[in-house]
């Protein structure tokens, strides 16, 4: 695939992520307001759809800012595209980060325009927290930069040592 084309893929994943993540929410408040109950059990002992408006970051971080936060997830998002156009050196990782980092930050950035807080709902019950689709994205897509930069620094040093390899010993 051409590299301009690779990244106009990217682009679409983010919006087909957001997509998941708008419906996913959408689908858990229909069913739980459906039910009655602002908390179902989907695996006893391991998995629960809590209805949560968070008006914060993540962990609860920053909630007395979020315009803030809103304002730092658009210069971040605006960040990645560029540098999805720019960069000269992507992995499958990077793209995969790219996808999910954006997909994830506009897709929080969403409920904090429209709603003025972010819906979670996704209480995996070792985990003392409650998240959402989005929250899933930015942090896989954040692994994945990480293995792009492992990646990266392989490639540096293999070529490094292919150079010092081929050059002449005085």
């Amino acid at each position: 695939m051409k590299p301009l084309l690779k990244k106009f893929a990217v682009l679409l994943a983010a919006v087909v992520l957001i997509f998941l993540d708008q419906l996913s929410k959408d689908y858990i408040f229909d069913i739980l307001k459906a039910t009655g109950r602002m908390q179902i059990t989907i695996i006893p002992g391991l998995l629960e759809f809590t209805y949560l408006e968070n008006p914060a970051a993540a962990f609860g971080l920053f909630g007395g800012i979020i315009g803030f936060v809103a304002v730092l997830t658009l210069i971040v998002s605006l960040g990645i595209v560029a540098a999805l156009f720019l960069y000269k050196h992507h992995s499958v990782f990077s793209y995969i980060s790219s996808a999910l980092l954006l997909a994830g930050g506009l897709g929080n950035l969403l409920d904090r325009i429209t709603l003025g807080y972010v819906v979670d709902f996704i209480h995996v019950m070792f985990f003392g927290y409650i998240f959402n689709v989005a929250d899933c994205c930015v942090t896989v897509g954040a692994l994945c930069l990480v293995a792009h930069y492992i990646v990266c620094m392989k490639r540096e040093k293999d070529a490094k040592a292919q150079i010092e390899k081929a050059a002449p010993k005085c």
